[in-house]
């Protein structure tokens, strides 16, 4: 009997890890491209990093409509844009989702001084706009961003996340 419950309990544990995985953003992080400067490969883990935990902040953030998993996350032009969206869903009463996200990432330019990366994310999610618990509006999205991102005190940090047509 023993047995039984300690084979449940895995199983159980086995889909539950499952499930969390399933829920964080799949970030592929190309930096062969960065110039004028290669990445460090240190520095290639820690925004590869903080890049994916970002956008899981930023999941959080509108399905709970709460700027609190924004913080210290983005900063500056991208914290301001961010922080208003959540705001004005909060105000509507809607809540959203970014589900099974994967995000393409390039860096193309990385300074000198080694205190910013531009990095190019072509994002491929599945967009729900809930009111309450009903799902209003769901739509399949590819989308392409430019992101600024720079060191802070304990990690990198979002400074700019500009949505355009294509790169």
């Amino acid at each position: 009997m023993q047995r039984m419950t300690s084979v449940a309990m895995v199983i159980v544990i086995a889909a539950l890890i499952h499930a969390v995985a399933a829920d964080t953003p799949q970030v592929a992080l190309n930096t062969s491209r960065a110039n004028p400067r290669a990445v460090e490969s240190l520095t290639e883990r820690a925004i590869l990093r903080d890049y994916t935990f970002a956008w899981t902040s930023l999941e959080q953030a509108f399905e709970s409509s709460s700027t609190a998993p924004l913080n210290s996350l983005f900063v500056g032009n991208a914290g301001a844009a961010l922080n208003g969206a959540v705001g004005t869903q909060k105000a509507s009463g809607m809540s959203s989702r970014y589900l099974n996200q994967n995000h393409k990432v390039d860096a193309v330019f990385y300074s000198p001084e080694g205190d910013v990366i531009e990095l190019h994310d072509t994002a491929e999610y599945d967009l729900q706009i809930l009111d309450g618990s009903k799902t209003i509006h769901q739509e399949h999205t590819i989308a392409h961003f430019v992101v600024l991102m720079t060191p802070g005190a304990d990690r990198w940090v979002v400074r700019q996340l500009q949505s355009v047509q294509q790169f």
